[in-house]
């Protein structure tokens, strides 16, 4: 009986051995930290003046896009002008990237980041003509700057919109 016992004990020992244990390796989930900076731009902004009204409107499509879409209408139906936009991290840089009917041969525009806080995110692309900088300020939670500069017609010009999010 005590050879058995033992034999039962030897053979249990090596079958517990012999199971490996498994471990499981999750893929590490995949951030976009200079996206997130950019969280505050979601949602719809907008402006009404005599010249018209201004509306942006921002929305997650996944996690590293955001689109972006904005808009300037006179009167009651004119829009004069519109844009769609790409707010992309890829490999770490995040990319503004607009098209514009009528402009640029109907060609995206890409623009980098070059430098965010908490509370501004600055877009450039040199070698573009007008505009070639890009910049978001956060004033308040519910109101912003957006302001394009640039070389126009050989002189230093800048545009700024001023909008407030809209509930």
């Amino acid at each position: 009986m005590k050879l058995k016992s033992f034999l039962f004990s030897v053979v249990m020992v090596l079958v517990l051995s012999s199971c490996k244990k498994e471990t499981k390796t999750e893929a590490p989930v995949k951030t976009y930290p200079n996206l997130a900076k950019a969280e505050w731009f979601i949602g719809e902004w907008g402006n009404k003046s005599a010249d018209g009204e201004l509306t942006e409107r921002w929305k997650k499509e996944n996690d590293s896009v955001y689109l972006g879409e904005s808009y300037f209408v006179v009167g009651e139906k004119d829009t004069v002008f519109a844009e769609q936009v790409r707010l992309e991290e890829a490999n770490g840089k995040l990319a503004y990237t607009v098209s514009v009917p009528g402009q640029n041969k109907e060609l995206p525009v890409r623009f980098e980041m070059t430098s965010a806080t908490a509370d501004q995110i600055v877009f450039e692309n040199p070698k573009h003509d007008f505009p070639n900088k890009i910049i978001y300020n956060l004033i308040e939670k519910d109101s912003l700057i957006a302001e394009i500069s640039g070389l126009k017609k050989g002189k230093p010009y800048t545009e700024k919109f001023v909008m407030k999010k809209r509930y």
